[in-house]
C-alpha cells in the first residue's frame, strides 16, 4: 500500500481514537512534546485539548500518526507463540504479569481499578488487541456487589466475560473475614462453602472466578502477615475455600519456620521484601504431585545486585531531603532509640540491602535513604552533615529495586507523578520472583493439551 493510499484510508476518527487512547496513559503536555520531536511541529497542550473536546478538527500527518503508534507497547507474546495463557487480577502495575510474560505466558484478561495504576499498566503492556480484555472494578465481573444475583447467574456472567486460561494470577488485598452472619444464605439456612465464608471480601471475587472458570492453576500473592492476620482466621478461611474448590495448594501442610511459601525478594534484588505466595493446581488434573516451592530457583543473596548497582550517577536535587525534614527524621529516630524502640530511618550505602519499599515512601522516604556522606561522629548540624543530607530513591531506582527495569536500565515506562510512582512500586511485587515461579509452574502446564482441558467439572463448580 502506498503512503498516499494509507493517508487516505486513515480518517479523522482513527486520529481521534489513537489520541484518546493515549490520553488514558499520558497527559496532553506529554503528547504535545512527543509530537514536537518531529521536525517543524508546533503542538501544544491546548490544541490537543481542544481537539479531544470537539472544538477543533483532527489533523495528524501520517508521520505524526505513526509516531504516536510507537507509544503503544508491542505484544511480548502472541496466541501463536505463547506457552500458556493467564489472567491478571488486582493487577496493580503488572509485576506478576511481567514475570509470567517473560516465561512465555499470554495475558488474556486484566482487572485493575486504580486509575493511576491503569495508566502505568497500559504504558507497559499490550492491552488493546483482540485477545485481551481490560476490566476495572472486579465486582462488575463477579456481580458480587448485587446480593440479589444468584450464584448460577454470577458464574454464567464470569464465564462469558473472562476468556479461558491456564493460570489465574491475583495479588488480592487482605481483608478480615467475618465467618458468621455475612451472608443472606446463612439466614436462609443455605450454606455454599466459600460463597458463605468469604462473602464481602475481595478474596470472594477471586474464589468466584476460580469456581466459574476452573483454571488448571492459580498463583495468589499477599503480604507475609496474611498467615497471622486476624489471629490466623483469614488464612484458615482462604485455605479451606481453596480446598473446597478442588485445588491442591503447594506446601499447604508446612508447619514451623522456613515456610517455602514465604519468599524474600532479596535473593534477586537489593531489598528485603517477604511475600506469601500460594500456588494451587486443580486436583482432578493430577499435575500437582511433587510440586513444592522449595524447588524455586533462588540466586544466592550474595550474587544479587547491591544497592549501588541500581543507583543513578546523578539525580535532581529535589530528591535530597530538605534540612527541616532531615532534622525531624534524625531527632525522631534518636528519641525512639533512647526509649529502646529501635525505630528510625534506614540509611543505606552502595553495598547495602535496603528495607522493604512501602507505598508510603512518597511521604518522607524514611525506610530507604541513600547515604551521601553523613558522618555520625560529627554533630548533626555540622555544615558538612547538613550539606551531605541523604536523599530518596528516584522512581527509576525504585523500578530497578523492584526488578521492573534491569539494574542499569530504564525499560519500564513511568507515565505518572513521582508520588503515584512511589505508591505503585511500594504496592507491587519483585518481578524476578514471579519469573522464577512461572518457570517452576510452566512444565506442569505443558503436560496439558487444551486450555481448561475438556474435563467435566460441572459438579465441582458448586460447593455443597
Amino acid at each position: 500500500m502506498s503512503l498516499n493510499t494509507e493517508e487516505q484510508q486513515r480518517n479523522e476518527m482513527a486520529d481521534l481514537e489513537v489520541v484518546t487512547k493515549l490520553l488514558e496513559i499520558y497527559d496532553q503536555t506529554f503528547l504535545a512534546e512527543y509530537l514536537n520531536q518531529l521536525p517543524n511541529n508546533r503542538w501544544t497542550r491546548e490544541t490537543i485539548n481542544r481537539w479531544v473536546k470537539g472544538k477543533a478538527a483532527p489533523s495528524l500527518t501520517h508521520s505524526e500518526y505513526l509516531h504516536l503508534l510507537k507509544l503503544f507497547p508491542e505484544p511480548k507474546v502472541t496466541p501463536d507463540t505463547c506457552d500458556f495463557r493467564f489472567i491478571d487480577l488486582f493487577a496493580g502495575i503488572g509485576g506478576i504479569r511481567k514475570g509470567f510474560e517473560e516465561q512465555g505466558g499470554l495475558c488474556v484478561f486484566t482487572s485493575e481499578w486504580n486509575k493511576f495504576a491503569v495508566r502505568t499498566y497500559k504504558a507497559n503492556y499490550a492491552c488493546d488487541n483482540e485477545y485481551h480484555r481490560f476490566n476495572e472494578d472486579i465486582r462488575d465481573v463477579t456481580l458480587s456487589a448485587d446480593p440479589s444475583v444468584s450464584d448460577e447467574k454470577a458464574y454464567e456472567h464470569i464465564d462469558s466475560v473472562i476468556p479461558d486460561h491456564d493460570v489465574l494470577l491475583a495479588g488480592f488485598p487482605c481483608q478480615p473475614f467475618s465467618i458468621a452472619g455475612v451472608s443472606k444464605k446463612n439466614a436462609l439456612g443455605v450454606k455454599h462453602g466459600f460463597e458463605c465464608d468469604t462473602q464481602g471480601t475481595l478474596f470472594f471475587d477471586v474464589a468466584r472466578i476460580i469456581a466459574a472458570k476452573r483454571p488448571p492453576a492459580f498463583v495468589l500473592e499477599n503480604v507475609k502477615n496474611l498467615k497471622s492476620h486476624d489471629r490466623g482466621k483469614t488464612f484458615k478461611v482462604i485455605m479451606k475455600a481453596l480446598d473446597e474448590l478442588g485445588y491442591e495448594v503447594a506446601d499447604a501442610n508446612h508447619e514451623g519456620p522456613n515456610d517455602p511459601r514465604i519468599i524474600d525478594g532479596a535473593h534477586w534484588v537489593p531489598q528485603h521484601r517477604e511475600r506469601i505466595v500460594l500456588v494451587g493446581f486443580r486436583r482432578d488434573l493430577n499435575i500437582h504431585q511433587g510440586f513444592t516451592l522449595r524447588d524455586l530457583k533462588k540466586p544466592s543473596k550474595a550474587t544479587a545486585p547491591k544497592l549501588g548497582d541500581i543507583l543513578e550517577p546523578e539525580v535532581d536535587n529535589k530528591y535530597i531531603l530538605t534540612p527541616n525534614l532531615w532534622e525531624y527524621l534524625f531527632n525522631y529516630a534518636k528519641k525512639h532509640q533512647e526509649k529502646g524502640n529501635g525505630f528510625g530511618f534506614g540509611l543505606v550505602g552502595p553495598n547495602d540491602r535496603a528495607r522493604t519499599l512501602s507505598a508510603r515512601y512518597y511521604k518522607d522516604g524514611s525506610e530507604i535513604l541513600v547515604d551521601r556522606g553523613f558522618d555520625a561522629s560529627k554533630p548533626f548540624d555540622d555544615p558538612q552533615n547538613v550539606a551531605n543530607r541523604p536523599r530518596r530513591l528516584t522512581p527509576l531506582e525504585c523500578s530497578r529495586l523492584m526488578g521492573f527495569s534491569t539494574p542499569n536500565g530504564s525499560e519500564f515506562v513511568i507515565p505518572v507523578s513521582d508520588t503515584q510512582a512511589y505508591k505503585q512500586f511500594g504496592n507491587s511485587v519483585v518481578v524476578p520472583v514471579f519469573r522464577a515461579i512461572a518457570e517452576l509452574i510452566k512444565p506442569r502446564l505443558s503436560t496439558l493439551k487444551v486450555t481448561n482441558r475438556d474435563v467435566d467439572t460441572t459438579s465441582q463448580k458448586r460447593v455443597a
